[in-house]
């Protein structure tokens, strides 16, 4: 994902989110994450799907939108009441 070069600068295959985590509930974490690079915002109510979103990212950074159907996506919008 990313890594640093000899002279301690950050390469460009870095991603950069804004994670606000709002509720702990269950030893998990609700909140939102914002991606960047990518412009785009989602909403997670757990770790996992934190993870999965975050995995979505990089997938799509690199060029590659193959993914698993069960995770959550970028696309993915929800309808809150």
């Amino acid at each position: 994902m990313s890594y640093i070069d000899e002279n301690n600068k950050a390469k460009n295959e870095d991603l950069v989110f804004f994670i606000r985590v709002q509720y702990r509930c269950n030893s998990s974490w609700q909140g939102t994450i914002q991606w960047m690079d990518g412009k785009e915002s989602s909403s997670f109510r757990s770790v996992l799907e934190l993870g999965n979103l975050i995995d979505d990212a990089k997938r799509r950074a690199s060029g590659n939108s193959e993914g698993s159907s069960g995770s959550k996506k970028w696309e993915d919008k929800e309808d809150v009441s």
